[in-house]
């Protein structure tokens, strides 16, 4: 697009919105009526069915009409075209409908519109951010401002959930529902979970493998920590009983050092002190001898 038109006022305060959480059941509940109606018509009634179900709002999976026997009658019939549109709605897009339009009876500008909602949905299960210029290929849309009018109309169709980013040009998606199965990619999807559930019973394995070393691990862990307690307690007492044997030995060392030296001074003799007087004012001192 080499052209960039500003969007409209209404547009700018839709740009940021997600679109309102889709109720469970949305997209299945407004189709029973019309599984009810088609098992009792064949022929041109179906045909009207078609085509009422292709522009009926809130219709975004067709896989269980199209099952159907009277629907498939079809096939081999005038009528061939509406159930390869039935089918182009259930499983295809905008550009196919565009390149194949001869397979294909005319549709209304409402189911042109619906088929578009629909490609942007398959754009989004692809991915999660979607450049401007894919829709403008896949939906045949070259007016920026009719693109975005598009893309806010499939979010509040509440078949997307997504932001519009005018400044990347990009769609950024949140979510999406799902679109109808082709039977024969039902395999492959099989064959796709087969793996996944492999993938995880080893993955659980490896965790069960890991838990078991851990407890292992942790046992001797453990049994290492009670070793290391009873060695140290071990330690500890005979530490206390061999500081307790030292002490009691250093105090009969002292105590017999002390006996001995009361006996060393027992046995000294006394020495008497001997008496001196002076005379007052006298400047001799007289000794009184026995």
């Amino acid at each position: 697009m080499k052209t960039h038109l500003p969007p409209k006022q209404p547009i700018m305060d839709q740009l940021n919105a997600q679109a309102t959480p889709l109720q469970a059941g949305s997209t299945h509940q407004p189709l029973e009526q019309f599984l009810l109606l088609a098992k009792s018509t064949k022929g041109a009634a179906v045909v009207a069915l078609i085509k009422q179900v292709l522009e009926a709002p809130g219709v975004y999976v067709f896989g269980e009409l199209l099952e159907m026997p009277n629907v498939q009658e079809l096939a081999n019939g005038p009528n061939a075209s509406y159930l390869a549109a039935l089918n182009l709605f259930a499983y295809g897009t905008y550009q196919e409908y565009n390149e194949n339009t001869n397979q294909f009876p005319d549709l209304s500008p409402v189911a042109l519109t619906k088929l578009r909602h629909l490609t942007v949905v398959t754009l989004a299960a692809k991915s999660k951010h979607i450049p401007y210029p894919v829709f403008a290929q896949e939906l045949d849309m070259k007016n920026l401002r009719e693109l975005e009018d598009l893309i806010i109309e499939t979010i509040y169709a509440d078949v997307i959930r997504g932001k519009l980013d005018q400044k990347n040009q990009e769609l950024e998606i949140d979510y999406a529902i799902g679109r109808d199965t082709k039977p024969e990619v039902v395999a492959d999807i099989v064959n796709v979970l087969q793996e996944w559930c492999d993938g995880c019973e080893a993955v659980l394995g490896n965790i069960e493998d890991q838990i078991l070393r851990a407890n292992k691990h942790r046992e001797h862990c453990v049994k290492t920590k009670q070793q290391i307690e009873q060695e140290v307690a071990s330690i500890k007492k005979a530490i206390k009983a061999s500081s307790s044997s030292t002490s009691q030995d250093v105090e009969e060392q002292h105590m017999a050092a002390d006996t001995r030296e009361m006996e060393v001074q027992a046995t000294k003799p006394v020495k008497k002190s001997s008496k001196i007087k002076g005379l007052r004012g006298s400047g001799k001192l007289w000794t009184k001898s026995n």
